[in-house]
């Protein structure tokens, strides 16, 4: 298994961290983070224009047949920035779910797929999505989805959490129906359905989603209705990987702020990175950031390639969070009080990292992931 990125992929890597300091400083973080809408249409537009929302996407549909490591390498280089934008809704999870719906339970062909003409609007950029699967208990598991969708009909419930939706021109909501599990992509002006903003420290734009006899059409299915649970699970455990990416971009960047620090800070007449104190607790910050990638890399690389890797990206998650919030925390220690002035990146990366740790399943949840694929290994050997 060789983990090193391509030409390819260093090229996306350069370019995207070009682009990125210079369209999307810790000024305009800050500014979008303390923003009700929390979006520039115009960046948008921009990494548009550069392909990105169509990396997932096939050729046909109007993206470039980019793979799951290719996402990664990118949303890093975003991770590093703290980008405010929808991408990992729109161009990693929403669109993973209409690719692995595309065709299915059709019938007969007549015209072209509703769900190729989404695939290639998200891949285009023009239009954005955002899933809608967690409800009251919190938890991304399939006992926890209680929302009820019979097709045609009307639903009635909750979704929490669910981020960008009030810049989304199409929600892709998970419900129960047809004996297993149905999506369904509606757009968020349909009537009965409101949404609502959910205060949030880390400055990401999460809603509630209300809907009240909300009518849903045959049109309005993704793919078949009544697919299993594993069916959605592969695009979420992508969007987990994705959020494992944006950690550790935000946990080099702050490396690279604590080095920057540690060289310049005078103190006692020296550098404060002379100290062997600071020496250690910067070579702990370098050991968490290459281990975080490491783990968030291979499990890329075997859904990728093997599929079948859901404990990988279970532990990915798990030591992602984990690594990457003490990286944040001894980073606290190493600036001291400057790394807590709001005019400081320091806060946001820390809030990032914090925010994207919880996203698309905690540690508890990723623990158990774990805990049961031991449990199988075991009896299976």
């Amino acid at each position: 298994m060789n983990l090193a990125p391509t030409s390819q992929q260093q090229l996306l890597a350069a370019t995207a961290r070009a682009f990125l300091d210079r369209r999307c400083p810790p000024e305009l973080v800050l500014e979008l983070a303390l923003d009700a809408r929390g979006f520039r249409e115009d960046l948008w537009g921009e990494m548009a224009g550069l392909g990105w929302p169509g990396l997932l996407a096939p050729s046909a549909l109007g993206g470039s047949d980019g793979s799951l490591l290719d996402v990664m390498v990118l949303v890093e280089e975003m991770g590093r920035a703290c980008l405010p934008s929808p991408y990992i809704q729109s161009a990693v999870v929403a669109t993973s779910l209409l690719l692995a719906a595309r065709g299915a339970g059709r019938g007969p062909a007549v015209g072209p797929d509703p769900v190729d003409r989404l695939v290639a609007d998200l891949a285009s950029g023009n239009r954005i999505a955002s899933p809608a699967v967690l409800e009251g208990a919190g938890a991304l598991s399939p006992d926890a989805v209680a929302l009820r969708a019979e097709v045609p009909g009307r639903i009635t419930g909750r979704k929490l959490f669910v981020k960008d939706a009030h810049v989304a021109d199409v929600l892709v909501l998970v419900a129960r129906g047809g004996g297993g599990f149905t999506l369904l992509a509606i757009e968020p002006g349909r009537p009965g359905l409101c949404i609502e903003p959910m205060p949030s420290m880390a400055g990401e734009k999460l809603s509630a989603l209300a809907l009240d006899d909300v009518p849903v059409a045959t049109a309005d299915l993704v793919g078949a209705p009544g697919r299993s649970w594993d069916a959605i699970a592969p695009a979420l455990e992508r969007g987990a990987l994705a959020r494992c990416a944006e950690m550790v971009g935000c946990a080099a960047r702050v490396l690279d702020l604590c080095v920057a620090h540690a060289r310049g800070r005078v103190q006692f007449g020296r550098p404060i990175g002379s100290f062997q104190a600071i020496q250690h607790a910067c070579a702990d910050l370098l050991r968490d950031v290459e281990g975080a990638r490491w783990l968030t890399y291979q499990a890329a690389w075997k859904a990728q390639e093997a599929g079948g890797a859901s404990a990988d990206v279970a532990m990915a998650k798990v030591f992602c969070g984990e690594a990457c919030l003490r990286v944040a925390r001894r980073a606290h220690q190493i600036m001291g009080a400057i790394g807590y002035c709001e005019e400081h990146p320091l806060h946001l990366l820390h809030k990032r990292i914090l925010a994207a740790s919880l996203d698309f399943g905690d540690s508890t949840s990723h623990l158990d992931a774990v805990a049961r694929a031991i449990g199988l290994s075991a009896v299976a050997t």
